[in-house]
C-alpha cells in the first residue's frame, strides 16, 4: 500500500471530497490493509448513539471517523499544494523513497539505505 500512517491525504471522491475550490486534507489514523481502507482524521464522520451503562450514565452521541477506500485518497504533496501520484525511486545512498510525479520533490523514505542498491 502507499499510504502510510501519519501522511496527509487529499479526499478526491466520496461524499466529504468537497469541490475544485476547497479540497478536504486530513492525517491518516489507521490503515485496515486486509480491507483496503484507511481512517482519515475528520473525514466520513458518524454518530454512534450510546446507551446509558456504568461508564457513561447519560449514554449520548459519539462522532467517530469511519474507514474510506484507499482509491479514493491521494497523497498530499507540500510543494505542489494539492494531491498527487507518486511513485518510487533509491536515492544515492540506496534509501527507497516516495516522490512526487509533478515536481519531483521527495515525500518521505520507505526504507533504511542499503548498500545493494546505493549508486557506486
Amino acid at each position: 500500500m502507499h499510504i502510510h500512517k501519519g501522511d496527509v491525504v487529499e479526499v478526491i471522491t466520496g461524499d466529504d471530497s468537497g469541490n475544485n475550490a476547497s479540497p478536504t486534507t486530513g492525517r491518516v489514523l489507521r490503515i485496515l490493509s486486509d480491507k483496503n481502507k484507511i481512517v482519515v482524521e475528520g473525514i466520513n464522520k458518524v454518530w454512534k448513539h450510546m446507551k446509558p451503562n456504568r461508564r457513561s450514565p447519560q449514554g449520548g452521541r459519539l462522532s467517530k471517523e469511519m474507514p474510506i477506500s484507499v482509491s479514493n485518497v491521494l497523497l498530499y504533496c507540500a510543494t505542489c499544494r494539492r494531491g498527487v501520484r507518486i511513485g518510487k525511486r533509491y536515492k544515492d545512498d540506496g534509501a527507497k523513497e516516495r516522490f512526487c510525479k509533478k515536481c519531483g520533490s521527495g515525500l518521505g523514505l520507505i526504507s533504511k539505505a542499503r548498500a545493494r542498491y546505493a549508486k557506486k
